[in-house]
């Protein structure tokens, strides 16, 4: 082993490739120093980490994580990349067709070539989600629920999570606006803290679910005229945004850190960029606006509810 400074520089790839693992990992997280102690630092680096859903949300947490110095990540996925994916997911036009978790595992290792990743191409199942959840210190739920298969595995995930008392984390990109939602399966005892039942999430219609999921008064404005009219549509699409997938993966990352590390973290945290880069005269009449146009969605997901 080289006598090698945490700051020294590594110019090239062959340099970083001849460092063993310790001395690379010394030198990689050199500027996390002064925000990120010793010991905390070797606990983010020793954590397992499981992201179940590697798409939009869950593919956006891999990189930072990554970059905050976790060496040990579980990944699992079974979907591919399509070409309306590129607009807000981490790939590239020479990934379509490829598995998300692999090809986010690829990325991973190009970073930091000593991280340890498990790959699930599977996605969560049955078969799978016990073998994936071996050890695992901390869950990202990035598992799609746009068709029922997905919230099957969501379902089957949460429960599991909770059998073995792990926190999981989850998010919502609504437009700009990303929620993160915390659910502490070290103490709480209800999946989904008893908004809904497993049984629920493969019998409800989605804007059920979503109502019950999601707070109200967390989505956005620009977001709600469209929700309105969707409700009456069999194939609404979400509209999907780079901006809140990627803030998903700084939030998501910040709070395994915190997780990992011993240190308290909220239920929720909501960004909303659209908000914070707008004008303060447009942010004041949003809110002002706001419960009146809530009030007026979750009466129209009600009487949708009815109906069907």
């Amino acid at each position: 082993m080289t006598d090698l400074l945490p700051d020294q520089e590594v110019t090239t790839p062959a340099a970083a490739r001849a460092l063993s693992p310790e001395e690379f990992q010394r030198v990689f997280v050199a500027r996390n120093r002064g925000v990120i102690g010793a010991v905390d630092q070797a606990r983010i680096g020793s954590a397992k980490v499981l992201v179940a859903g590697c798409g939009s949300i869950g593919g956006a947490a891999v990189e930072p994580l990554v970059r905050l110095g976790f060496r040990r990540l579980v990944l699992a996925d079974p979907g591919e990349y399509e070409l309306t994916n590129l607009n807000r997911q981490n790939a590239v036009v020479d990934d379509l067709g490829r598995n998300k978790a692999a090809v986010a595992a690829e990325r991973a290792r190009a970073i930091n070539p000593h991280v340890a990743v498990e790959v699930f191409e599977q996605g969560v199942t049955d078969e799978t989600v016990d073998r994936m959840l071996d050890d695992v210190q901390v869950v990202i739920d990035g598992v799609d629920v746009t068709m029922p298969s997905g919230l099957r595995a969501k379902g089957l995930l949460h429960e599991r999570v909770r059998e073995r008392r792990l926190p999981l984390m989850t998010g919502w990109d609504m437009s700009a606006t990303q929620y993160v939602r915390v659910y502490d399966y070290r103490t709480e005892r209800q999946i989904f803290d008893g908004a809904v039942t497993r049984a629920q999430l493969g019998e409800m219609p989605m804007w059920g679910l979503l109502a019950r999921l999601i707070p109200a008064g967390k989505v956005p404005r620009d977001l709600i005229a469209l929700i309105r009219r969707g409700l009456r549509q069999e194939e609404f699409t979400f509209p999907q945004l780079v901006q809140a997938a990627d803030m998903f993966g700084v939030i998501a990352a910040t709070l395994t850190a915190r997780l990992v590390t011993g240190r308290p973290t909220p239920s929720s945290a909501t960004v909303d960029v659209h908000a914070l880069t707008a004008p303060l005269r447009h942010r004041l009449g949003d809110r002002l606006r706001q419960p009146l146009e809530v009030a007026a969605l979750l009466l129209a997901v009600q009487r949708n509810r009815f109906r069907r």
